[in-house]
């Protein structure tokens, strides 16, 4: 009886333990079906069912047993998927010309957007409070159950601190504790469960890795810049490579033309103020308008005046500038992969075949084989990438945290 009774034991705990990466399966969209989820957590049948039941009544995954279509062959499996009326984690990010709040789903769906602020204060406090004051109020309309928020800003973010370093596109002091203040007014906003923060393009690479474009890369690298300033990323095995101290891949500091701009770093030439957007429109001639961000504007005149000689001549420069940096880059890290974001995106839409050759006459492993360069695929990823920080203590412990 005892033998029986510690058999049974066991098997509750490697079910128990199973319940994590199984989650991580369906939420990242590896295991749409349990034949499939019985494969990849290398279970029994039995114990892949039981995992999706105890998910399924936690309210986090839906297991829909009705057979597949007509005409399919052998025992149906049971589909999974996340459940789209289940918890929601509050994402936020502030950059250079606003900021938004989101409410998201496992999955990285998106479930309520906030209009956003097209102005950030001096006052890094006063922000995220408005920013968190979003995200409230799109709670309260939801009626949802929040597990957790997650926050992302335009600077490297010093750990175990949580201190933004070099926030340099925002009038905010460098050094802000951001990662405590986001988590006192997520508190005094009464929402639950823990608060966390990160680098922008950080996030955006990890949300990418997990529902986008780098799904799939072993070493994912992620070039992007935004409304200013160019950021990398580095995701290594599913897992973001932050460095000692949270600040690796500070790649908008590599030097590309040694007599180009001066840089807010205290360099000259860097990625950052070489290849973003204020650095297009300069080349491209034109004055930046107080009608969108620098990065809308960019868009626009890639998408509508890239025949226009001097937008060619422009793009091109960008381009061959941006190659370099990612050429050295290659050298450095051999990525499966590249994903650029941003303009970058729009540049490489623009021109691809330029961009990759320009690579691979830089870089050793351009040469010995290319590395794919894709563009990112998710609408708001820095925000998909703050949520899936906000997630990650569920997928790691979905009954203590949930249950």
């Amino acid at each position: 009886m005892n033998g029986k009774v510690t058999t049974n034991r066991t098997k509750l705990e490697r079910g128990r333990s199973a319940l994590g990466p199984a989650l991580e399966l369906v939420h990242t969209g590896r295991a749409p079906t349990r034949a499939v989820l019985t494969a990849e957590l290398g279970v029994t049948r039995a114990t892949a069912g039981a995992v999706a039941a105890e998910l399924e009544s936690l309210g986090l995954i839906q297991v829909d047993s009705r057979p597949a279509a007509a005409g399919s062959q052998g025992r149906p499996s049971h589909r999974l998927s996340v459940n789209t009326g289940g918890p929601v984690v509050l994402a936020a990010q502030v950059h250079a010309d606003g900021f938004r709040a989101a409410l998201v789903g496992l999955g990285g769906r998106a479930v309520a957007t906030s209009p956003g602020c097209v102005t950030v204060s001096a006052d890094p406090a006063q922000v995220l409070g408005a920013v968190v004051d979003e995200g409230a109020a799109l709670l309260r309309d939801s009626g949802l159950r929040c597990v957790g928020a997650g926050l992302a800003v335009p600077s490297a973010v010093a750990e175990p601190e949580g201190t933004a370093l070099n926030p340099l596109h925002l009038a905010w002091p460098a050094g802000e504790p951001v990662r405590d203040i986001f988590a006192d007014r997520v508190r005094a906003a009464g929402i639950t469960g823990p608060a966390f923060t990160g680098n922008d393009v950080n996030l955006a690479a990890l949300a990418e890795h997990r529902h986008g474009a780098g799904r799939g890369a072993q070493h994912l690298l992620c070039v992007a810049t935004g409304h200013r300033g160019v950021g990398g990323a580095l995701v290594l095995d599913g897992r973001l490579h932050t460095g000692s101290s949270g600040l690796a891949l500070e790649v908008g500091h590599l030097t590309v033309n040694p007599d180009g701009r001066p840089c807010y770093c205290g360099s000259r030439g860097c990625l950052d103020v070489e290849t973003d957007p204020l650095a297009f429109l300069t080349a491209a001639g034109r004055t930046p308008g107080p009608e969108g961000s620098l990065l809308q504007q960019s868009r626009d005149i890639l998408r509508t005046e890239y025949d226009d000689p001097g937008v060619r001549i422009a793009a091109q420069e960008i381009v061959d500038r941006l190659g370099l940096g990612l050429a050295g880059l290659v050298n450095i890290l051999n990525p499966d992969r590249i994903i650029l974001g941003g303009l970058h995106r729009e540049l490489l839409d623009a021109d691809p075949e330029r961009l990759r050759a320009v690579v691979a006459d830089r870089s050793l492993w351009g040469r010995s084989g290319g590395v794919p360069i894709l563009p990112c695929t998710l609408d708001h990823n820095s925000l998909v990438g703050a949520a899936e920080l906000a997630w990650q203590p569920v997928l790691d412990d979905p009954l203590s945290i949930v249950g």
